[in-house]
């Protein structure tokens, strides 16, 4: 994986594990863009114009239950990429998706995409491969929502978000953990103390900082998988 990194100049994951042939197809359409907190990457049931290929920070799929409270369904980081309704044929999805945490990563049109896609196999299994996984990570998420408390939950999203931010320290609101959990903010108040008073977190205003992964991951009831 280092020597396809170094070829192809990118910390994303897809992008870097694809063969010399198949990164060629992307490389002259690919944007570096700066990705700030709650920059919108989709709309649901809006046509998709652009994927992005995170390599820093990452993204939160967001289900919004027809304007009802919304809730988290995935998170892309630097392993993945938006648009995966666009790889499996289609042209938007139900769901928003937007940054979360701050950072980085390559635009491609939809079209370049699609065009690239339909001259090599090879590419389209790679974009599939990751797809699956995304796939694997929703199921895991409604495991964990159906039989997990707040704070078993809680304790999973935050080795999720720690897989994707370097340093352990993870600029999180109420706010966004709300959605996250689906629960009003005295439901995330009383998860984030749970974990603070195992000693698995520190929290103050606007960041939580991992203490004890091993502790988070036993918290989390066998439905945390790190990212890959």
């Amino acid at each position: 994986m280092a020597k396809n990194r170094s070829r192809s100049g990118t910390k994303n994951r897809v992008l870097s594990r694809l063969s010399r042939a198949d990164f060629a197809l992307l490389k002259p359409h690919l944007v570096a863009v700066d990705l700030p907190v709650l920059t919108q990457l989709e709309t649901g049931n809006k046509r998709i114009d652009d994927v992005y290929f995170m390599e820093r920070g990452f993204a939160s799929v967001v289900a919004d239950g027809s304007g009802m409270r919304g809730i988290e369904v995935g998170l892309i980081g630097q392993e993945g990429m938006t648009g995966l309704a666009v790889v499996m044929g289609n042209d938007r999805s139900p769901h928003d998706t937007y940054i979360q945490a701050a950072g980085a990563g390559q635009r491609i049109g939809v079209a370049k995409l699609r065009r690239a896609m339909n001259r090599s196999v090879p590419l389209q299994r790679s974009l599939l491969l990751y797809a699956h996984a995304f796939l694997i990570q929703t199921a895991q998420t409604a495991l964990a929502n159906g039989r997990s408390k707040n704070a078993e939950r809680l304790a999973r999203w935050l080795l999720m978000a720690d897989d994707r931010i370097d340093g352990g320290e993870l600029p999180l609101t109420h706010k966004f953990l709300s959605i996250m959990l689906g629960v009003q903010r005295p439901g995330v108040t009383l998860a984030v103390q749970a974990l603070e008073h195992e000693g698995l977190i520190s929290a103050r205003r606007g960041v939580i900082t991992v203490l004890d992964r091993k502790g988070l991951e036993k918290m989390s009831n066998g439905t945390y998988l790190p990212a890959e």
